[in-house]
């Protein structure tokens, strides 16, 4: 299971279990808060009918009492309220009030009058003076036919005289528990869905960084490793510098073994040609032939020089891990790279096309330069007398193509699939062999702007070299 994945389900695992902990216990209180709120009004309205139905108690005729004669009118007037969505439509208060001796002396119902209710506990405890409630399951098969009674005592004189009784039944309260319920629930399924989408990009953003990871981790086998990545995480961002030093001494030993066997094959045939010179200089030969001989010392000796100056150049650029990049403007980079070539264009005659492009590009304005000069180089060298070259840049699905177009002889096809390797070289026409770095110098340019570096034959000859600058260096 990936990373991420766990992170995800440990995370929602946490949240899912707190939600449930803080939604059973909200759902366990929404029944007895509502209640407990219930009560209170009750007892409120009770001692207020106390007071109501005191005169009506010491006339000895409460049926026939003022409290009487409001529930009769109370029963003959129905109303209509929508409370927050709920519709009430009756009065649910059910009172009753009994003399001294818990003898109901009045029922607002009519059911319960000359009854004794002495023995519950609301007359019971009230009598008393003790506070008395009740809750009374009406219909014994149903458990959700409970009425709940609070009752308050008929003082006169100091003296308890009667108690007066209001109940409601807790079937009125029901759509208030069970709306207060499902909203809760619907919060709670909310929060969770809520949870799951956090959690879901928080594991893509983890699984994203760690991909960028093994991406880079992936290249380092190939011959083309890619920048070092920013995963966008402090931790990670170590990870990925301890991996790039890791690489960097891992890949030391064999670099080494790579550049010194290389150079040595590279550095073998201008010594040779330097000591075969030496020993026929030193058998005093005719001065003509001496001087044939001592040119050919310099003209290897300038080979070795600029062998090493350009593979200590690779080498730099190599060890490179990232670029400051800056805004270059192409159209100067190419007017650049024109004047300094004029020379060798001149001596050739070859015409060099700029074709405008008012574009900018980020990187390097140095390396770009270097890289688009050694294909421009290549394209000179193997242009023949007269011929022409072009330097474009187009602009394509967001990404920026730097092109050197030549009307040379193309490449081989036994030289397609090595023309990137360091040192290999195809003849020119002079018979001068380059140092064979150019072009892996510029597949490096490449690799630390993000891009790709592409040679292809042109149907009418001449190849078609093609430096493209991903995002962002464009």
């Amino acid at each position: 299971m990936r990373i991420g994945m766990r992170l995800l389900l440990g995370y929602f695992l946490i949240v899912a279990i707190a939600a449930w902990f803080v939604l059973s216990i909200f759902v366990q209180e929404v029944k007895p808060g509502v209640r407990r709120a219930t009560e209170g009004t009750l007892i409120d309205t009770a001692t207020l009918l106390a007071e109501v139905g005191r005169e009506d108690l010491l006339s000895g005729n409460a049926q026939q009492g003022k409290l009487a004669q409001a529930f009769s009118q109370l029963h003959q007037r129905p109303f209509r309220a929508n409370i927050g969505g709920i519709h009430k439509v009756r009065n649910e208060y059910h009172v009753y009030m009994t003399d001294a001796q818990g003898r109901v002396v009045f029922d607002s119902t009519g059911l319960a009058l000359g009854q004794d209710y002495s023995r519950w506990n609301d007359v019971w405890l009230t009598l008393r003076g003790e506070y008395g409630a009740r809750s009374t399951q009406i219909n014994p098969e149903d458990p959700e036919s409970t009425v709940m009674y609070v009752a308050a005592p008929v003082v006169e004189q100091g003296k308890i005289i009667g108690v007066l009784s209001v109940g409601k039944p807790n079937s009125a309260m029901a759509p208030v528990i069970h709306r207060s319920e499902r909203r809760i629930l619907w919060a709670g399924g909310a929060l969770l869905g809520i949870a799951l989408l956090i959690g879901l990009f928080v594991a893509w953003w983890i699984n994203r960084s760690i991909s960028t990871l093994s991406r880079y981790a992936d290249s380092v086998t190939t011959d083309t490793p890619l920048p070092l990545p920013n995963p966008g995480s402090s931790e990670l961002h170590k990870l990925a510098q301890a991996l790039e030093n890791m690489r960097i001494r891992l890949e030391g030993k064999n670099y080494i073994e790579r550049y010194v066997h290389a150079l040595t094959h590279e550095l073998k045939s201008p010594i040779a040609a330097i000591r075969g010179a030496a020993e026929i200089l030193a058998e005093q030969p005719p001065p003509q032939v001496a001087a044939r001989f001592i040119d050919n010392v310099l003209v290897q000796n300038a080979r070795m020089q600029s062998l090493v100056e350009k593979l200590l150049a690779q080498a730099r650029l190599e060890n490179r891990v990232e670029i400051t990049p800056e805004a270059v403007r192409v159209d100067s980079l190419f007017t650049r790279l024109a004047d300094a070539r004029s020379a060798q264009l001149a001596t050739k005659e070859i015409a060099l096309t700029l074709q405008p492009a008012s574009l900018y590009v980020k990187g390097d304005p140095d390396l770009l330069e270097q890289s688009l000069g050694n294909l421009l180089d290549n394209a000179i060298d193997f242009t023949p007398q007269g011929g022409s070259i072009e330097l474009a840049a187009r602009e394509e699905h967001g990404q920026i193509q730097l092109i050197v177009t030549d009307s040379g002889s193309g490449i081989p096809d036994y030289a397609r699939d090595r023309i990137f390797e360091r040192f290999y070289s195809l003849p020119r026409e002079n018979g001068v062999k380059s140092s064979g770095l150019g072009l892996a110098f510029v597949q490096e340019v490449a690799r630390l702007h993000q891009g790709e570096i592409t040679l292809r034959n042109r149907d009418e000859g001449g190849v078609m070299a093609t430096l493209t600058l991903h995002r962002p260096f464009t």
